[in-house]
């Protein structure tokens, strides 16, 4: 399904509904990604919960969103506006939200332009701050997205942050719907990655009082003992480490990550 935004642009969504009085989930996904991501998630959720996916802008569905963006610079602020506004459409008041990877970050700033519509937040694979390696993969594509193809780019960092062969699936998922981007629209988004440690800072200092269950693979070598740093100081955030599993862990863990991921949504509600 497609939701037309008041500049005549569209976004694509999908919902899979339980019943009128059920909670919402709502699914978002990572740069590069699409709701696809989500395949393992969804017979589970949708059991329980009514569930919508979005496919954010560039990104999937959406991806022909990108042109009426050619000439304006994205913000966090703008893509999670684009999530509110098609909960806007589909009347949805307040909703949990699961995300992964970057799609965190959106999560959190949902949390912070309208928190009175963040029930809960399982955040997947959470970016909470860069280290040594994560800023300097930052460099990289800085350093050589003008010189070398997109896609080396981007299958090495597929390779650095899911190493394993337990990953193989993730990895694949990954490069697999980033081949279906525009090359420009992934320099915009590589261009977010600016304003990320500034904002990454103001949300370590800053922990909104919504329940948030962090849920991270124990081979996420670039992202995982940051959260566990974070989640000791906050009492709102408990940390769900899953086993054999990298940076997208709902994809390498699914039954794993349904059953807790569910059983949080389930007390929160």
């Amino acid at each position: 399904m497609e939701f037309k935004k008041e500049d005549g642009n569209t976004l694509y969504y999908k919902t899979y509904l339980k019943s009128p009085d059920a909670p919402w989930v709502t699914f978002i996904h990572g740069v590069g990604g699409s709701s696809i991501i989500w395949f393992k998630q969804i017979r589970d959720f949708s059991k329980h919960f009514n569930v919508v996916v979005v496919d954010l802008r560039g990104h999937g569905r959406s991806r022909d969103l990108f042109e009426a963006y050619m000439g304006s610079r994205y913000t966090f602020e703008d893509v999670s506006r684009d999530v509110l506004e098609v909960m806007d459409y589909l009347g949805i008041k307040k909703s949990h939200f699961v995300g992964i990877s970057l799609g965190t970050i959106l999560i959190r700033v949902i949390a912070e332009m309208q928190p009175h519509r963040v029930e809960s937040m399982v955040l997947a694979g959470a970016i909470t701050r860069l280290n040594f390696r994560s800023r300097f993969l930052v460099w990289v594509a800085k350093v050589f997205r003008p010189v070398l193809p997109f896609m080396w780019l981007y299958r090495l960092f597929a390779r650095i942050l899911m190493p394993s062969r337990r990953h193989k699936e993730s990895r694949y998922l990954f490069i697999r719907d980033a081949r279906k981007i525009y090359q420009r629209e992934i320099n915009r988004w590589f261009k977010l990655l600016r304003d990320v440690n500034p904002l990454l800072r103001y949300h370590g200092e800053k922990n909104p009082p919504i329940p948030t269950l962090y849920m991270m693979g124990d081979e996420d070598h670039l992202f995982l003992n940051p959260v566990k740093e974070l989640v000791e100081n906050n009492e709102m955030a408990t940390l769900k480490t899953v086993p054999q599993s990298g940076h997208v862990c709902n994809v390498d863990q699914p039954v794993f990550f349904n059953r807790h991921a569910i059983d949080f949504i389930k007390q929160t509600s």
